[in-house]
């Protein structure tokens, strides 16, 4: 008898063993695997690193006592954390990488101006990594050229970028493990050289200003995440809870957040010791011996490789996002993968070897236009998103210019532009200072401007236009029962 020809077998989940698969197009089910757990591991891995640390320090820095900045620190992660758990939740619902959704509401070809931006401030946070890092590899291996430290981690960087999801998830796991060890040795020696009164010791008192920059820099650190986080969770099962995936994510974020930039705060409060301009040797000199010092660096390094991957990777995605509406495609050869990835860690390694030496100050102007750029965005995917089309999107249509949501959103992009500029009179900058915030004492309020104003101008404009399905749709080769899906 004839032998009856098998099924063809459906793609395996991902692997350690073998370059990512997917990029920008719908995961299948059957390549659906892991746990909310894994968001909790990677989230906590990738914020408990050394550039969280100067993030913590320039609240103290620029004036708060380490006490109320600690304060105005945790209460910027809660809130800013909020907004990008609640991007992390889309990612098992669609199966898509963050920025392709931006397609619902920006249009196929309008989502690249928001995608810019995205690739600039991955470019910006990869590039002042691999500063920090490269720091400490030399002092690992007792160089002084800067470019062979920063060479290093590029490499390490880019083949985890490349072979992809597992491996970045790995290092998170990593990143979790020595991230907390790395820290609690850390404050045991800061608490063994100065007692918890020093540090906190009252200095300037409660200050509104300098309180509500500790929340925004803070609350800054977590809403740029929101353009990437749910390329970390589109891999979990479609029926995941959205709640658990919100919540791993969200207590993974805020909690090795928090830990990072408190110790910050209590190391800025230290004086006279150089922290300013050497954060990476001040924190090799806390660790005691030079084993210790070795330790500590390589804390450093693993910290920063696991969010730098997240870079490397957020920009591939993004990059190929905005190409990609132009070119019709939903994915690219290995090879190009490999291409974009490299060209993304190259540019990013040209970026630290003409980084200026004023890093701190720097540092916090960059956070603080980000916030400027990405608030309007958060508020209108995720007003979109929960409140107007209510997790119903047609996913085939976001490749299609031709489909529902078109090329361009007007209107949206619109809201958009208007939710940036309705910020620049709140705005506290080096270069600029609103005249509102002058009138409020220096207190920057931009970011909570932003996500108010966008979100209540974005909201009855989508409802009217309103361009969501009936029902969640899925391609054709990626079909799930989407029945059981719009019951949940």
């Amino acid at each position: 008898m004839p032998s009856t020809p098998s099924s063809p077998q459906p793609p395996a989940p991902p692997s350690l063993r073998s370059v990512e698969r997917r990029s920008i197009d719908v995961v299948p089910p059957a390549e659906r695997t892991g746990t909310p757990r894994s968001q909790f591991t990677l989230w906590l891995g990738a914020n408990m690193q050394i550039t969280a640390v100067v993030d913590g320090a320039l609240a103290v820095v620029f004036g708060a006592d380490a006490w109320w900045a600690i304060v105005g620190l945790l209460i910027g992660n809660v809130l800013g954390g909020i907004v990008m758990a609640l991007h992390s939740a889309q990612g098992p619902r669609l199966g898509l990488p963050q920025m392709i959704s931006s397609r619902a509401q920006f249009g196929v070809l309008g989502a690249a101006l928001p995608l810019i931006l995205v690739v600039i401030m991955y470019l910006g946070f990869a590039a002042t990594g691999t500063l920090l890092s490269g720091q400490a590899i030399n002092k690992m291996l007792g160089t002084e050229t800067p470019a062979v430290g920063i060479v290093i981690f590029g490499l390490l960087t880019l083949l985890v970028a490349v072979f992809g999801y597992q491996w970045i998830h790995l290092l998170g796991r990593i990143a979790t493990v020595t991230g907390l060890l790395g820290f609690a040795y850390l404050f045991v020696r800061l608490l063994a050289e100065h007692s918890v009164g020093e540090l906190l010791a009252p200095k300037e008192g409660f200050v509104l200003a300098t309180f509500l920059l500790a929340v925004s820099v803070s609350a800054g650190w977590q809403l740029v995440y929101g353009p990437y986080v749910a390329d970390y969770s589109r891999y979990l099962p479609a029926d995941t809870p959205a709640a658990h995936t919100f919540w791993g994510t969200f207590l993974g974020s805020v909690i090795g957040s928090q830990i990072a930039m408190t110790f910050g705060a209590l190391v800025a409060s230290v004086p006279g010791n150089g922290f300013l301009t050497n954060q990476v040797g001040v924190l090799g000199a806390l660790a005691g011996s030079a084993a210790m010092a070795f330790v500590i660096y390589l804390v450093i390094v693993i910290g920063k490789l696991a969010v730098n991957c997240l870079n490397a990777y957020g920009g591939f995605m993004t990059i190929l996002t905005t190409i990609t509406g132009f070119t019709r495609r939903d994915r690219v050869s290995r090879g190009t993968r490999i291409a974009l990835i490299a060209a993304f860690v190259t540019i990013s390694m040209l970026i630290a070897l003409l980084a200026s030496s004023d890093f701190i100050a720097t540092f916090k102007n960059f956070i603080l236009v980000l916030l400027m750029v990405f608030t309007p965005w958060s508020a209108i995917n995720l007003v979109d998103y929960y409140l107007v089309s209510k997790e119903r999107v047609d996913i085939p249509a976001l490749y299609d210019r031709e489909g529902r949501y078109g090329s361009w959103n007007v209107p949206a992009l619109a809201v958009y532009l208007i939710g940036v500029a309705v910020q620049l009179p709140f705005l506290a900058q080096a270069m600029y200072t609103g005249p509102v915030t002058k009138m409020l004492g220096g207190v920057d309020i931009s970011w909570i401007v932003g996500l108010i104003v966008t979100g209540a101008l974005y909201y009855p404009l989508a409802r009217r236009q309103n361009l969501a399905p009936e029902r969640l749709i899925y391609p054709a080769e990626a079909a799930l029962n989407t029945e059981d899906l719009a019951g949940r």
